[in-house]
């Protein structure tokens, strides 16, 4: 397992960046949400769907994050400069924090979706899961509860594309209220 700071750091091609997020809580959502403003990057990194090309991190894109809070997951939705949705990928999380300098962190637990705006889900990274399993490096109750978070996910939240998209929507108009903050 690692730690992923929600600034994406480990995205080397992002030459420009700039973050800002809050913890909100409202009557159906208490967590984080974070919205990384990509303006300038090395190369434009894209990923393969079905024979297509998708870009998943360019110039002028936002990463929209979603952590809610004593959750086992954490969405980014990777969106274009017209702000519409290329991917979302949602890790499986063991815990979640915040580091001293203030950034949220989770820690991964190897298993991944990734949905496309077709709505089609794919299961990621199930090998990593398993070999971090096999290997000891994670528990049974680790193991089950990255499997499970999974399935609810997919069997609730992703079982209708077009209201997880009005929710994402939804969301992300948070980050402009004044809400509540932790």
């Amino acid at each position: 397992m690692y730690k992923c700071r929600l600034v994406y750091d480990e995205w080397k091609c992002m030459k420009s960046k700039e973050q800002k997020g809050k913890f909100i809580k409202t009557e159906d959502f208490v967590g984080y949400i974070g919205d990384l403003r990509i303006h300038e990057v090395s190369e434009k990194q894209i990923w393969k769907y079905r024979d297509k090309d998708i870009i998943v991190c360019d110039n002028q894109y936002r990463w929209l994050s979603i952590m809610p809070k004593d959750d086992f997951y954490c969405i980014t939705v990777m969106m274009n400069q017209l702000n519409e949705i290329q991917v979302c990928y949602i890790d499986m999380i063991e815990s979640q924090g915040i580091d001293e300098d203030g950034i949220p962190y989770f820690i991964d637990l190897y298993l991944d979706l990734v949905v496309y705006p077709t709505g089609e889900v794919i299961v990621d990274d199930r090998d990593e899961l398993e070999d971090a399993f096999n290997q000891k490096e994670i528990s049974g109750e680790q193991y089950e509860r990255a499997i499970k978070t999974a399935q609810k996910l997919q069997h609730d939240m992703l079982n209708d594309y077009c209201m997880f998209e009005k929710r994402i929507l939804e969301l992300r108009t948070l980050l402009d209220i004044k809400e509540h903050l932790f």
